[in-house]
């Protein structure tokens, strides 16, 4: 073959790898459009009557270059919320028109995409209602109290065309009035403006009679819109919250939006993270004791803190995404473990909990992971890929095969960051791997990867962290807390409860059933027969109840045998199981005795007070 061809050759190669993406890049862009020459796209959405749950949504598309047939997708998830949800099931009274009110050709070619034969026209108008009953954080709900909703879960796009920019216009009911965190258009009474798709599906509205108030940190407003009745002081929430985005605007620098927005609906409890907003649920009479409204602030500075890390601070395939499929990852570890992490770190430096309370929860969660089997089945990348399939959709054998990329996360990033912090004689911490990501990656327009993210923290260690990322974060290992605890004079302790007797099956009592919820892999239970779903009758032919199960026991010791009694799909079988011997109980993070200076310099440093043993 010619030299001068195989040149060409090469170059043909370079140009076409060059042009190709990857499924997911290559659904968001559709087709390259240049910026000056997009459709301009308005949504009008309505609420007439309220008691049906129907949110009505008018779509107008005015593009000089319409196909003859254009694509429109419903997304079928919320982002931060990694479960597929199908949205378009709600979607109903489906129509398209032209401007004079014309009936336009549409087929439906998918689960969640509508076709529209423009005919070459300009301009065409679609109108649809969607069913709206269902509050969280990530789904919508109208009723006679309000209106909220998740544009992702009630929107349409051009296929294409995520890149357009957007307008929205809400006609509330009655005298509602409209939050968002989405810019007002200038003139136009409650209508607003998003540069593209991505920002508008990540922007949540609230429509009602809401309270409302504002602060200010660093000179930037932060609003609370707040619906519902309880046990809240919302003067109290303002002040404090505003102490908890300074502690996170302390580890960058800075605030990273122009403003912010905080939607609190009193039902339920959870929340999700958005660009410029967070959209909240707490049960209405959640704020007392203190202890509840401790929780209540944590909830706030986990949702908060997104605004850096997940928002901006982007893992690999999380932005732009793709909304009609799957966007695996394995750093939600990072994305929400970090994140949880964080939550505490915040309060601690806010002066909400004291260095003992944060050291209680931390041990709180290694007791609770130390309870599940699953550790040895599933690594945090693991669960983080396999988000998508498992962690919405637990069963009774989750705890045998699965571990929260929440929990476990904020674990081994609150133990990364005592390592970083050990390793670099203080000098640095997990503070300077995410100032560096927001730096280096955000601002650089870059998304991260789980070797960038190693990377980084061995650069803020000083050294080689290969063995711990193995370990704990690809690999299934035990951790051994105390080699990282013990460089900061702590040590992990249990309660040894091996001479008591232990079945160790998890039971719920209903009523006067005592049912199996789930069994533990290595429980006496376990080995010995019982299953999920069994209700318990008796032991040794006793009515059995919970209470009477834990005194009975009482009296028992490791090694005894006893009969169990159990319904089986309705059938009577009886179990001889043999006790084995209860796993530690309550752990806790204590001082070792007579902490070298090293020791009581980095506990010092962390704490802001001095380590006493």
């Amino acid at each position: 073959m010619k030299k001068g061809f195989c040149l060409f050759l090469i170059l043909i190669t370079i140009f076409v790898m060059h042009k190709r993406v990857d499924a997911q890049r290559a659904y968001n862009k559709g087709f390259q459009v240049k910026a000056d020459n997009l459709p301009d796209i308005e949504f009008v959405i309505s609420m007439s009557k309220p008691w049906t749950h129907l949110l009505e949504v008018e779509m107008r598309i005015f593009y000089d270059k319409m196909p003859s047939k254009l694509e429109l997708v419903m997304p079928v998830w919320t982002p931060g919320s990694y479960l597929i949800r199908e949205y378009a099931r709600h979607v109903q009274d489906f129509n398209a028109e032209d401007k004079q009110g014309k009936p336009l050709p549409w087929r439906k070619i998918n689960k969640n995409t509508w076709q529209v034969d423009t005919a070459g026209l300009k301009e065409f108008f679609v109108r649809y209602k969607v069913y709206a009953n269902e509050l969280t954080v990530r789904t919508n709900e109208l009723n006679s109290e309000h209106a909220f909703w998740n544009n992702s879960a009630l929107l349409l796009h051009p296929k294409g065309f995520l890149n357009a920019p957007v307008k929205v216009k809400v006609i509330p009911y009655s005298n509602w009035k409209v939050a968002t965190a989405l810019p007002s258009v200038q003139g136009e009474n409650n209508t607003f403006y998003a540069e593209n798709f991505d920002i508008l599906y990540d922007s949540p509205f609230e429509v009602s009679d809401f309270k409302e108030i504002s602060f200010e940190v660093r000179g930037v407003i932060h609003r609370w819109v707040v619906t519902g009745e309880g046990n809240y002081d919302l003067k109290k929430i303002a002040k404090d919250s505003a102490k908890l985005v300074e502690e996170s605007a302390k580890i960058f620098g800075e605030l990273p939006y122009k403003n912010y927005l905080f939607i609190l609906n009193l039902r339920g409890r959870g929340g999700l993270e958005h660009l410029d907003s967070t959209a909240l649920q707490w049960d209405r009479f959640g704020f007392k004791p203190s202890s509840r409204y401790i929780d209540f602030l944590s909830l706030v500075a986990h949702e908060h803190f997104h605004a850096w890390n997940v928002k901006r601070i982007r893992p690999d395939a999380l932005g732009p995404f793709d909304y009609s499929n799957e966007n695996y990852t394995k750093l939600l570890w990072v994305a929400e473990g970090a994140t949880s992490y964080y939550e505490n770190v915040i309060l601690l430096r806010a002066g909400f909990i004291s260095p003992k309370q944060f050291l209680e929860g931390r041990a709180q969660q290694i007791e609770a992971l130390q309870s599940r089997p699953g550790r040895f089945q599933t690594s945090l990348e693991e669960a983080s890929f396999d988000a998508w399939i498992k962690y919405y959709r637990q069963d009774e054998n989750s705890i045998n095969n699965q571990i929260s990329y929440y929990d476990k996360g904020e674990i081994v990033n609150f133990l990364l960051d005592l390592k970083i912090r050990a390793s670099s004689n203080g000098e640095k911490s997990l503070d300077d791997v995410f100032v560096y990501l927001y730096n280096e990656f955000y601002k650089k327009g870059k998304n991260y990867t789980p070797g960038d993210y190693q990377r980084i923290c061995e650069i803020m260690a000083g050294k080689s962290l290969e063995d711990f990322f193995a370990k704990y974060v690809r690999g299934k290992d035990e951790i051994d807390y105390d080699s990282i605890l013990n460089e900061f004079g702590l040590k992990l302790v249990k309660s040894n409860r091996d001479t008591e007797a232990f079945i160790g099956a998890n039971l719920s009592q209903q009523g006067e059933r005592l049912n199996v919820t789930n069994v533990p892999t290595g429980t006496p239970a376990y080995e010995y027969g019982l299953n999920a779903g069994d209700q318990i009758v008796a032991i040794d032919g006793y009515r059995a109840s919970q209470q009477f199960l834990q005194d009975y026991l009482s009296e028992k010791k490791p090694g005894d045998k006893i009969k169990l009694t159990v319904f089986r799909f309705d059938r009577l079988i009886d179990l001889d199981v043999t006790l084995g011997s209860r796993p530690p109980g309550r752990y806790r993070i204590v001082p070792i005795e007579k902490p070298n200076e090293r020791q009581q310099t980095l506990y010092r440093n962390y704490f802001g007070e001095n380590l006493i043993s």
